[in-house]
C-alpha cells in the first residue's frame, strides 16, 4: 500500500506491506480498523491504482504481491 496527501497523513505512514485481503471493499473495512475511522473516512473518497491501473470495483479481489496505491480527490488546479 502506498498512501498519497490526506491518505498519508489518515494513515499516519507513507507505505505499508498489507496481506491480500479479498476484495477493494473488504481491504478497505481491514484499513480501516487498523488505523481508525479517519482513514476510513478518506479512503471511501479514494481512487485506487493497482500496479498503475484504475481498480473500481469495490468486489475485485486484491492481487497477490501487486502495489496498490491509495489517491484522494486532488483539489486546485
Amino acid at each position: 500500500m502506498r498512501y498519497f496527501a490526506a491518505a498519508r497523513a489518515a494513515a499516519g505512514v507513507a507505505q505499508e506491506v498489507v496481506p491480500a485481503a479479498g476484495s477493494r471493499d473488504e481491504l478497505v473495512a481491514a484499513l480501516t480498523a487498523r488505523h481508525g475511522e479517519r482513514l476510513g473516512a478518506v479512503l471511501r473518497a479514494c481512487s485506487f491504482l493497482v500496479d498503475g491501473v484504475s481498480w473500481r470495483e469495490g468486489t475485485r479481489p486484491v492481487p497477490a504481491g501487486g502495489t496498490v496505491d491509495v489517491l484522494p480527490p486532488f483539489a486546485g488546479g
